[in-house]
């Protein structure tokens, strides 16, 4: 395959893999990257779209090394520990990540939906968006944090990502659409021509234009 335009043209391949799809669909773009890519897929089921933000809880010393993640997930905030690097940073490495964490996520929910309350994911097949999966440690978090609120299924969807990420990930989400895995991949960049940084203006417009 060629690399895709753009995060719109990833979305629009994208729906095309998924087809049709059975039930109450809620898509959910994991900001900001996965909300371009994650509304070509809701008009193309004709599905309701929204945002989802998750935030890393990275050691203090050590960002790149997650203690866990939070989500904000049908208006509530969801909280994934890695167990293991916590019983070597102990709780109180934690809290305080985790506080500026959550201030974080709640300015980003602010920001992009304003009043707007988020859509509730239970009972609904919700599909899980974004631009392309590297580690896919973001996205088992999103999963993770989706499941607390009792969804039909979880479908995670992406344009690129690398093999072994995603069969990681079919270990937790009911399904894994991958349009492309290349045989070559060290980063989701690689597989867009236009991977410009997304604003959070761009995530807003996306939203608003989509009741």
């Amino acid at each position: 395959m060629r690399p895709y335009p753009d995060r719109a043209a990833a979305g629009r391949a994208l729906a095309d893999e998924l087809g049709e799809v059975a039930g109450s669909v809620l898509v959910l773009g994991l900001a900001r990257g996965g909300v371009p890519v994650a509304a070509p897929v809701a008009d193309a089921l004709g599905a309701k779209l929204d945002v989802l933000i998750v935030r890393k809880l990275g050691l203090p010393q050590q960002p790149e090394l997650a203690m866990g993640a939070i989500a904000g997930v049908g208006g509530e905030t969801q909280t994934v520990r890695n167990e293991a690097v916590l019983a070597e940073a102990g709780e109180h490495a934690l809290a305080d990540v985790l506080e500026e964490e959550t201030r974080e996520l709640r300015r980003r929910e602010q920001a992009y939906r304003g009043d707007r309350p988020a859509i509730d994911v239970r009972g609904r097949v919700v599909i899980l968006v974004d631009d392309g999966l590297a580690t896919g440690s973001t996205m088992r978090a999103a999963v993770a944090a989706v499941r607390r609120q009792r969804p039909a299924r979880v479908i995670v969807a992406v344009p690129v990502g690398g093999s072994d990420g995603c069969r990681r990930l079919a270990q937790v989400a009911d399904e894994v659409v991958c349009v492309w895995r290349p045989l070559y991949y060290t980063a989701v960049g690689q597989a867009y021509r236009d991977f410009s940084p997304v604003e959070d203006d761009e995530v807003r417009r996306i939203l608003a234009e989509r009741p």
